[in-house]
């Protein structure tokens, strides 16, 4: 299903008549002109590059059919660019003469900065440059997953600092529960690989595999094992970048009946040593936390080596897991750590997984920080807030042409929306700097070399130049 030439809005399709007489180049970039948070954390844009624009990406075939499709989508057949897109086939064979400079993937840059740049590398081509923009805008939902996962890892490494908390579980504060609550396959992979640039808890296993497969060694989903069928010992390769544990649903409990929920949650223990999610609402919530778990199998979580996990699954989120954590502490005890909060018996602790997103976090944490419970004693599992419920326009996305140059000529090209003086853009070239304490966007000079550029040339002429790996941009995000 993949046409290159159809992979565009459709009204780019006839904007080649639309450039003045004698365009021979256009220069576009990419910027976040503000939004819900103050910085982007820009990843993303290497698995476009090599899954849609690596190589040769479209054959004469696909040209024929976009021009079919063309003459039945606009019922003209004066709006595709046949002559064009057979000229550049005949003269590349299918490869993109575009040079793409691009911010290192993983650098946090503040908002109202240039993080890309597009730009045709032949001159008779300048049509190609904005028709690419459908395909590399894209990489605003990646970066804002990342952004949002980032700037909840700041609030939750906060509290932690505030409430005297051991930071070393920090990378697993945050789960991502988001697969079923996306679009698509491509979502899942996409957003989850986003967030393991903060985290590495997840259930997205797309996303782990996005990362195996476009930003490190080609591994797949092999692994190595140790008498596997025997011991049930499976120990993943090192390029693993994301983990779980096993955990309870509804209907491992409810299958068990309601008199048996005991029986369900023993089952649950008995089967998995180590670390265990528990989910607790299915039917009373004190009673399974208090009775259950509290009494009835405390022995036995006390003489486990590993957590058991409570999830509350329901209920006002503040309200319940101070609540459950009051309970918790009741029946297994707590500590005072040395800032004077509660910190849980080692066996057990809570996530919560409903109705989580970026303000619910913060007045959890806020609420037990009130009641005196640090923040360790708690982790979150947030799913269609992080992967899906967020758009372009949460951080402003937007790809504007700032320079053109016409029969030789350079010149400045930008926006000045009256109405909305929020969406003017930058215009000419654009060197994304560094003035010691922050990024600064200016206006290339022409002629002038600028070394300290931060925009990096990652595509030119169908050839990825820079492979980036999950280590290096983990390295660029982390706070």
């Amino acid at each position: 299903m993949s046409n290159l030439p159809l992979q565009t809005d459709s009204y780019k399709i006839g904007q080649f008549k639309q450039y003045p007489p004698g365009t021979q180049y256009i220069y576009s970039h990419l910027m976040s002109r503000g939004g819900q948070f103050d910085n982007t954390v820009f990843f993303g844009l290497q698995y476009i590059l090599k899954k849609y624009l690596v190589g040769k990406v479209f054959t004469a075939k696909d040209v024929e059919a976009a021009a079919r499709f063309s003459r039945a989508h606009f019922g003209r057949d004066d709006c595709f660019n046949y002559t064009g897109w057979y000229q550049l086939f005949n003269k590349y064979e299918g490869m993109l003469p575009i040079r793409i400079k691009a911010v290192p993937e993983g650098t946090v840059v503040p908002v109202k900065n240039v993080l890309m740049t597009i730009e045709n590398t032949d001159p008779e081509f300048p049509w190609l440059t904005n028709y690419l923009e459908t395909i590399l805008m894209k990489v605003w939902y990646p970066t804002t997953v990342a952004t949002l996962s980032r700037e909840i890892k700041k609030l939750i490494t906060d509290y932690h600092n505030r409430t005297g908390s051991d930071p070393a579980g920090i990378p697993f504060k945050l789960h991502d529960f988001g697969y079923r609550g996306v679009s698509s396959e491509e979502t899942a992979a996409i957003g989850g690989a986003a967030h393991l640039l903060n985290f590495q808890g997840t259930d997205t296993i797309a996303g782990i595999l996005m990362l195996q497969e476009y930003y490190s060694k080609p591994i797949g989903t092999e692994f190595e094992t140790n008498d596997c069928k025997a011991e049930g010992n499976i120990t993943p390769k090192p390029e693993m970048f994301g983990f779980s544990i096993p955990a309870m649903e509804h209907s491992t409990v409810t299958s068990w009946g309601r008199d048996n929920e005991y029986q369900a949650m023993k089952n649950m223990l008995d089967q998995y040593p180590g670390t265990v999610a528990i989910v607790s609402d299915s039917y009373d919530l004190s009673e399974a936390v208090n009775v259950v778990l509290g009494w009835k199998l405390r022995q036995q979580i006390l003489q486990r080596d590993g957590i058991v996990v409570v999830r509350p699954d329901s209920g006002d989120p503040a309200t319940t897991v101070g609540s459950v954590l009051e309970s918790l502490g009741d029946k297994f005890g707590y500590e005072i750590n040395g800032k004077g909060y509660k910190v849980l018996n080692p066996h057990v602790r809570v996530i919560q997984g409903d109705g989580v997103n970026y303000d619910s976090i913060r007045g959890i944490l806020t609420y037990i920080h009130n009641r005196g419970w640090a923040a360790e004693n708690v982790a979150f599992g947030m799913g269609g807030a992080l992967l899906q419920q967020l758009n372009r326009d949460t951080q402003r996305f937007a790809i504007k042409c700032s320079s053109v140059t016409i029969n030789g000529v350079e010149q400045d090209v930008w926006k000045e929306t009256k109405t909305d003086p929020g969406k003017a853009s930058r215009r000419g070239r654009l060197v994304l700097g560094h003035n010691g304490g922050e990024f600064v966007t200016i206006k290339a000079e022409p002629g002038l070399i600028y070394t300290n550029d931060w925009l990096k040339t990652v595509y030119e002429n169908g050839e990825l130049k820079i492979d980036q790996t999950v280590e290096e941009i983990r390295k660029r995000a982390a706070l």
